[in-house]
């Protein structure tokens, strides 16, 4: 959002020479690849990654950004800034990403229905 801001000001001083638009090659994630990225992340409570635990709902990649769309085991999750944070964080490490937003969202609820067969086995949950 930076560069369109950017773009916007510099057009709107004509006595500037137009610089020429380069054109940057992004490299497209797919969505495993985020993922996978996004499994670095753990939850520092359950001791378990955000993918497995079921907590991301979404991911885009749009251009040199990608946002997520997670949700907390719960609202007052003490732990909700750090998880943020570390989601920010792996993401950036991606070649040609230079932002991440992370989108906390509460609907649907999270519960341990969402959880990968691995993680209600690790943590004690029949299956």
């Amino acid at each position: 959002m930076e560069n369109r801001a950017e773009q916007e000001h510099t057009e709107a001083r004509p006595e500037q020479a137009e610089e020429p638009l380069v054109q940057r090659t992004v490299t497209n994630w797919s969505k495993e690849d985020i993922l996978e990225t996004l499994r670095q992340v753990v939850d520092p409570e359950l001791h378990m990654n955000i993918v497995d635990l079921g907590l991301v709902y979404g991911v885009e990649q749009k251009q040199d950004l990608i946002e997520v769309d997670l949700t907390l085991t719960s609202p007052g999750c003490p732990y909700g800034p750090y998880i943020l944070h570390g989601v920010k964080q792996s993401l950036i490490t991606m070649k040609d990403i230079r932002n991440a937003e992370v989108n906390v969202v509460w609907d649907p609820p999270w519960g341990p229905d969402r959880m990968t067969e691995e993680a209600k086995l690790e943590l004690g949950f029949d299956l």
